[in-house]
C-alpha cells in the first residue's frame, strides 16, 4: 500500500461499504468487515518485486514460444508442436472460433497482460507517468481473468498423462519454460499493488470529505481502479482510467439471466455431441465429455476422470445453480445471510475459468496426436458448444453486481433505524 494513500476514502468492491486507508504491517492485508472482500494488502517494495517478475515473465514467454513445446513419438514417428499449434490445428480443421479462442487466452491476453503491466511500471519506476495510464489498466485488469496461463498448464499436465499410453511423451524446452512462467506470473499478480499507480495520479478521493453526509451520501466507485465521486459530480466516466461510472452495472439482473439461459440451453448439445474422436489403427468412435470420463474409469484413471468430470460437468453445473439462486435473492429482495451470498460469488467467480481445460486438452491433443492410419484424435462439435457454455458462465459472472445482495440488507437497516 503506498503511504501517500493514508486517509484517503475507499469503497469495498463487493459491498460498498466505505472506509479509509489505514497503515498496516508489512506483509498483512485489510479485508472488508462486512462481506470479508479483500480491500488492499501491503506489500514491501511492490514496484520492483512486481517489475523484476514481469520482465521474467516476458523473458519466459518468448522462450515458451519459440523452442518446442511438447512432441509425440509413435512407430518411429515424431510430431511436434509449438505453444500455439493446438489452436492453428483447430483452425485448419474448421473449428476456427476454438482456435480462436484458444489464441487469444493462452497467448494473445497474458502476453497482453504482461506487455501492458511493464507500460506502467517501467516508466513509474523511473519517476514519471506514462501516457493513458488509466485506460491501459483497464483494459489490462479486465482482461487478466480471461488469461488462463494456469488453466492450460493443467490441460498440459492432463495431455501428458493421458498419452502415456499411446506414445512416448517428449517435454521440449518451451514446457520448462512455460512451467517456470506459471509460478512468476503468478506472484507477479500477487505482488502488485494497485496503490503505486495511483499514488502518483493526480486524481485522489480525498475531496470528498466535505461532501460527505453519513446517512444520505450517495458515492459512486469505479469499478474498475476504486476512485470515488458523488452523483453531484456528474462525471459519467472516471476521471482517473476512463471507465463507465454508474451506481450500479447497469442491467445486471437482466443481463446475468441471458447469460445463463444461453449457457443452460448449450449444456446440452455440449454434453450430447462428441467432443473427439479418438481413431487407433482406422478404428474408432466419437466420445463425448461423460463418455470420455467413463473412459478414463475403464483404464483406471480415477484421479484424471475426476479432475474432467469436476472441470467439465460439476463447475458448469454448479456455477449456473449459483447464479440463478443469487438473481433470485436479489429480485425478491432477501436478506438472508447476505455475507454467505457474497462468499458464494466469490467461489464461483474464482472457479469458472477452469472449465476451460477441456478445450485447451481438445487442442492439444489434436495437435499432438496426428499420424494418420496410426492414431488420430479429432476435434468434435461438442467441444464448440462446451466453450460456449464456459464464456456465457464467465460473462454471466462477471455481469453479475453483489453489491445488489447488499442494497436489501442496507435498505432493511436504514428501515429499523
Amino acid at each position: 500500500m503506498a503511504d501517500s494513500l493514508v486517509g484517503e476514502l475507499i469503497t469495498c468492491h463487493e459491498c460498498d461499504k466505505l472506509y479509509r486507508y489505514e497503515a498496516i504491517p508489512a506483509g498483512s492485508r485489510a479485508n472488508c468487515h462486512h462481506c470479508g472482500a479483500l480491500l488492499y494488502r501491503h506489500i514491501p517494495n511492490s514496484l520492483d518485486r512486481s517489475l523484476a517478475l514481469y520482465l521474467s515473465a516476458l523473458i519466459l514467454f518468448i522462450i515458451a514460444n519459440v523452442f518446442p513445446f511438447l512432441s509425440l513419438e509413435l512407430g518411429g514417428r515424431v510430431v511436434e508442436n509449438v505453444l500455439l499449434s493446438g489452436a492453428w490445428n483447430l483452425y485448419q480443421q474448421g473449428m476456427g472460433e476454438l482456435g480462436l479462442l484458444i489464441f487469444f487466452t493462452s497467448f494473445t491476453f497474458p502476453l497482453f497482460v504482461i506487455l501492458g503491466m511493464l507500460y506502467l511500471l517501467i516508466p513509474i519506476r523511473f519517476g514519471f507517468v506514462p501516457p493513458v495510464m488509466g485506460p491501459v489498466y483497464r483494459v489490462v485488469k479486465a482482461i487478466t481473468p480471461w488469461s488462463l496461463v494456469g488453466v492450460f498448464m493443467l490441460a498440459v499436465l492432463i495431455a501428458i498423462v493421458k498419452l502415456q499410453d499411446l506414445a512416448n511423451v517428449i517435454t521440449g524446452p518451451a514446457l520448462i519454460s512455460f512451467s517456470i512462467l506459471l509460478f512468476v506470473y503468478s506472484s507477479a499478480r500477487t505482488n502488485f499493488d494497485p496503490g503505486i499507480l495511483w499514488s502518483v495520479s493526480a486524481q485522489s478521493t480525498g475531496d470528498l470529505t466535505s461532501k460527505l453526509l453519513a446517512s444520505d451520501s450517495n458515492i459512486i466507485s469505479c469499478h474498475t481502479c476504486g476512485l470515488l465521486t458523488t452523483e453531484h459530480d456528474a462525471y459519467s466516466h472516471c476521471l482517473r482510467c476512463t471507465a463507465p461510472l454508474h451506481h450500479r452495472k447497469p442491467n445486471s439482473i437482466e443481463s446475468t439471466w441471458a447469460l445463463l439461459i444461453s449457457a443452460a440451453v448449450l449444456m446440452i448439445p455440449a454434453n450430447v455431441y462428441p467432443i473427439l474422436t479418438v481413431i487407433r489403427f482406422g478404428q474408432g468412435a466419437p466420445s463425448t465429455i461423460l463418455g470420455g470420463v467413463s473412459h478414463l474409469m475403464e483404464d483406471g484413471m480415477w484421479g484424471l476422470a475426476m479432475i474432467i468430470f469436476i472441470a467439465s460437468i460439476v463447475v458448469p453445473v454448479t456455477k449456473l445453480i449459483v447464479l440463478s439462486f443469487l438473481l433470485l435473492t436479489v429480485q425478491y429482495r432477501s436478506n438472508w445471510r447476505s455475507r454467505d451470498r457474497t462468499f458464494l460469488f466469490r467461489v464461483t467467480e474464482v472457479i469458472g475459468a477452469w472449465s476451460m481445460v477441456d478445450i485447451f486438452l481438445v487442442g492439444l491433443l489434436s495437435s499432438l496426436v496426428s499420424l494418420d492410419a496410426l492414431s488420430t484424435i479429432e476435434p468434435g462439435i461438442g467441444a464448440t458448444y462446451f466453450a460456449g457454455v464456459v464464456m456465457f458462465t464467465m460473462f454471466a459472472a462477471h455481469s453479475f453486481d453483489s453489491r445488489l445482495i447488499w442494497d436489501n440488507a442496507q435498505k432493511k437497516h436504514e428501515g429499523q433505524t
